[in-house]
């Protein structure tokens, strides 16, 4: 698989753009809402995010963004409404790291991650660690105890997520959009064939007792 890049947006359109390829790097259009993604964020991060929106100010929403500690590194772009010197202030004030006047489309956005894109940065924790497990999530592998558990893609994103949301119950219906999957109309079955994949994953490691099913709601990772 090559190089991601996932370019979030508060303009809801977003959310419909297709991909875009350029060499070996894919960049991925999500929209963004008034908290930090949910589901998992794949490859290097870039969040365009409007001065005005429904419920709260852009300058709210960059503050909370820059609390999660997925996004601390991620390129924030705040989208002003007219150029004021006050408003950039503001905004970098914030926590943006630049800002330019809105709205900017698809082609305007991926024009400016192109042109400002420079390397390695803003690129999600890559080693996630709660006790015993561990999470490598550049290489996509697992361990607990130092011991390997053997997971195929799809279950490992699914463990990685749960790691992200530890002891609290996920249902079925998060998993699927969690791992961008949403529109399976076999998502019942779907999530079950993970969960089971992946509890055999976890006994084989000797860490069997870290996921429990929570009848008629979902699954927990138990992890203090």
């Amino acid at each position: 698989m090559g190089r991601q890049v996932s370019i979030f947006s508060t303009d809801t359109a977003s959310a419909g753009y297709p991909p875009f390829a350029h060499g070996e790097t894919t960049y991925r259009f999500h929209a963004l809402g008034s908290t930090a993604p949910a589901g998992l964020i794949d490859g290097t991060v870039w969040l365009f995010v409007d001065w005005l929106l429904p419920d709260l100010s852009g300058l709210e929403l960059c503050r909370r963004l820059r609390a999660d500690p997925r996004l601390q590194t991620a390129h924030v772009t705040m989208l002003l409404e007219e150029d004021s010197l006050e408003d950039r202030r503001r905004a970098l004030a914030a926590g943006a790291d630049d800002y330019a006047v809105g709205p900017l489309g698809r082609q305007a956005m991926l024009d400016r991650v192109l042109a400002l894109q420079t390397g390695p940065a803003a690129i999600p924790q890559q080693q996630l660690s709660l006790g015993d497990l561990q999470i490598n999530v550049a290489g996509q592998q697992a361990t607990w105890q130092g011991r390997l558990i053997p997971l195929r893609p799809n279950e490992f994103r699914v463990l990685r997520f749960m790691v992200e949301h530890p002891n609290r119950v996920l249902a079925r219906e998060e998993l699927v959009t969690a791992l961008g999957k949403a529109g399976d109309p076999d998502y019942l079955r779907t999530v079950d064939v993970w969960i089971k994949r992946l509890r055999f994953g976890l006994k084989v490691a000797g860490a069997q007792s870290l996921l429990r099913t929570v009848h008629g709601r979902g699954y927990v990772l138990d992890l203090i």
